[in-house]
């Protein structure tokens, strides 16, 4: 691994303010080197010192400014800005939002079925966002007979909610409860809505039954309670609207509570009791539940069980496990299933059709057809039961976002939309190659680069992209603002590390707990490959990491700090020792199957071996700049500071051309996801793209 050169002009910007002047010199204590007391959020030299910080973050990036303009209003303009979703015709109405090309926020329109031109307006976010300086929706949830809807707000970003109830089209928005969880699902009797509470760690551990009458509500009611401070609450109802459905779930174990929709107060019924690692979710039709489990089958299987035969437990085998296949997801119909899977080889995920007869006998089994690999492919907003037309949603790193909706009965596949992209840089001028990575236990990872066509064979500055935790997958999608990059000569990488859930349920498993350093290995063994097979710039390689991603990022650094020149770490998790340590911290209970127990001894030694800051050293890091949100309650704001100021404190130690500037930046109006506007999310991304064309010496070209 070739370390990286410094450059004269990287030097002149890191040098911009002294460390005598930092903020990090101002306000150091002595006696605490740990940086801990930035975890009191009442101090009010805490919010003085981020304050400081993005002061300094401001003057470093003052002669990037017409930079990060020209990013800015380039993305704009490849941009579609007048965005009108697509119609979804209901029972009675078709629904669907439009976002006006100079807004931050949609506003929702229906129209009767069959009489387009009887469009009104029931719900305007523009309009409502303009009393705040942050708004996000957590859930809207129509009422069964499309009169009545109700909506979840976060004004703050710290994610706790305020519950709003509405007549539709005009009447006057309620606020009904404050301070709840984001969900929400309707009965079906039209009167009874449920929702959920957070405990003091913000964790859903309750769900209510709210009664209403003309717009007013009743006194809420305990559905259920989860007393385990590892599990969850979420909520759900069946597609063939006649279940309500409760799902308790920790990271590694879920069980369901059913309720008859039509009949909400009736006391939920556990589905079956809950089993140590035994993950199960389910969907219905009349008569019969279909159930996707791992029990006695680690990539999951497909059941099915007659309603009147719960108690029995006596459960058909429909779909069985396979070796190189994992189950993700079961949706049901009147005529049959969706399922969707992923091939662990191909690190590919699929929709699969199974039509059934009246004895559950499989008279269709299909895979959709995809339009390239590497791709993603979803199901899309198909809300009747009895429809046998599908809507899907395909993308790639080089398809924009299209919607079809398919004919199960003739085949026939119709664009319903496609994201337009605008520009002298089309979709089709791009490349996309998958190639594999040698890990350190001889594993192959899977990397997706993607380029210029034109610059193809030719070793390009490049950013690596990661995330590699709680099986989440990094499936392909079309980025407008990454066209930004690609012209100016950049490739494009992803590091399908394990710990994600890209090659299925054991590339997870593989990547967690005692395998968690698999995740930094896998990251490197990317980096590297790129450089061997000719497609990355090896002294010109920046790194992105953003929440466990920046764990990721920050990991791989202390393990191989001249790896890359640069990296961007958003909010990210790197003081995981202490935030586990400490339970009364939102999520931290519910993440001991993820990262383990620091009680547990092995547990802890195992963290402590590779949480971020507590493996700093006087290692060179690469540029760094860090972003975070002081409304953050899943990474808190504290953890990127911490980072920000120790890093400084090591570079002040190295001599002066060995510099790289540590630049840190705190949103004081958001929360976990950043601003909540487009238009200020779109220009805080540019800003971050800036940084990372400067340090890929790319900062001089123009798209």
């Amino acid at each position: 691994m070739k370390s990286q050169p410094p450059r004269d002009d990287l030097n002149d910007l890191a040098m911009t303010s002294t460390p005598q002047d930092s903020p990090v010199s101002r306000y150091r204590r002595p006696d605490e080197p740990e940086w801990h007391w930035l975890e009191n959020r009442d101090d009010p030299a805490v919010s003085h010192f981020l304050e400081a910080a993005n002061q300094e973050s401001d003057a470093w990036f003052a002669p990037l400014e017409g930079l990060v303009d020209r990013l800015y209003h380039g993305h704009l303009a490849r941009r579609e800005l007048a965005v009108h979703g697509l119609r979804t015709p209901l029972d009675h109405y078709t629904f669907w939002s439009e976002t006006a090309a100079d807004a931050d926020y949609p506003v929702w329109w229906r129209h009767p079925n069959g009489h387009p031109d009887d469009a009104e307006c029931f719900l305007d976010l523009q309009a409502r966002a303009e009393a705040h300086s942050f708004l996000e929706v957590g859930d809207m949830a129509l009422s069964p007979d499309e009169d009545w809807l109700a909506w979840t707000e976060d004004a703050r970003g710290d994610e706790t909610f305020d519950l709003y109830l509405k007549r539709l089209p005009d009447g006057d928005p309620g606020k009904l409860l404050e301070g709840i969880g984001p969900e929400l699902t309707w009965a079906e009797d039209n009167a009874t809505l449920l929702f959920t509470r957070f405990d003091a760690t913000q964790r859903p551990e309750s769900v209510w039954r709210l009664p209403l009458a003309a717009g007013r509500a009743g006194e809420s009611s305990l559905v259920l309670r989860e007393e385990d401070p590892e599990f969850w609450l979420g909520l759900g109802k069946t597609r063939s609207r006649e279940w309500l459905v409760v799902e308790s779930a920790s990271k590694d174990t879920s069980e369901s509570h059913l309720i008859p929709a039509k009949a909400p107060t009736t006391p939920p019924r556990c589905f079956r009791a809950r089993e140590s690692g035994v993950e199960l979710s389910l969907d219905h039709r009349p008569g019969h539940f279909y159930l996707l489990h791992n029990r006695e089958a680690p990539h999951f299987r497909l059941d099915v069980v007659a309603e009147d035969a719960l108690a029995s437990g006596t459960w058909q085998p429909l779909v069985d496990h396979r070796q190189g296949h994992t189950l993700e997801g079961v949706d049901a119909y009147a005529w049959g299933l969706v399922i969707t899977e992923r091939d662990h080889d191909e690190a590919q995920v699929h929709l699969r059709i199974l039509e059934l007869d009246g004895y559950h006998a499989i008279t269709r089994d299909e895979r959709l057809p995809l339009p390239e690999t590497p791709c993603s492919l979803a199901l899309g907003d198909s809300p009747h039961f009895d429809s046998r037309r599908l809507r899907l949603r395909e993308e790639s790193f080089t398809l924009p976002v299209t919607w079809l909706e398919l004919d199960l009965d003739s085949g026939e596949r119709t664009r319903l939309k496609q994201q337009p992209v605008h520009g002298n840089l089309k979709p089709e001028d791009l490349t996309c190659d998958r190639l594999w990575a040698t890990s350190h236990d001889g594993e192959r990872i899977p990397v997706s680069v993607i380029m210029r066509a034109d610059l193809a064979g030719h070793p390009l500055p490049t950013l690596l992209y990661g995330y590699g935790a709680y099986g989440e997958v990094l499936d392909p999608w079309f980025s407008v603002a990454r066209l930004e990059l690609l012209e100016r000569g950049m490739a494009f990488a992803v590091a399908h590390v394990r710990g994600g859930g890209d090659r299925g349920e054991p590339w997870y498993l593989a990547g967690k707990l005692e395998h968690k350093q698999n995740s930094f290995r896998d990251f490197l063994a990317a980096r590297d490959s790129l450089v061997d097979k000719g497609i990355s710039d090896g002294d010109r390689i920046a790194a992105y990491g953003a929440s466990a991603g920046g764990l990721l990022v920050g990991a791989s650094l202390n393990l191989a700090p001249d790896a890359f020149c640069a990296a961007v770490l958003d909010v990210p998790f790197v003081d995981v020792l202490r935030t586990m340590e400490n339970p009364d911290l939102p999520l931290t209970t519910a993440e001991y199957t993820e990262w383990g127990n620091p009680d547990e001894a092995d547990a802890r030694k195992r963290i402590r071996a590779y949480s971020p800051l507590d493996n700093l050293s006087a290692q060179p890091w690469p540029a760094v700049f860090l972003q975070g949100s002081w409304q953050d309650t899943r990474v808190p704001y504290w953890e990127p500071a911490k980072l920000y100021a120790r890093l400084t404190e090591l570079g002040s130690e190295r001599a002066p051309s060995r510099q790289r500037p540590v630049l840190l930046r705190t949103d004081m109006a958001a929360g976990h996801g950043g601003a909540s506007g487009r238009f200020k999310a779109w220009h805080d991304n540019a800003r971050q793209d800036a940084f990372i064309l400067w340090a890929l010496g790319l900062e001089g070209r123009d798209g």
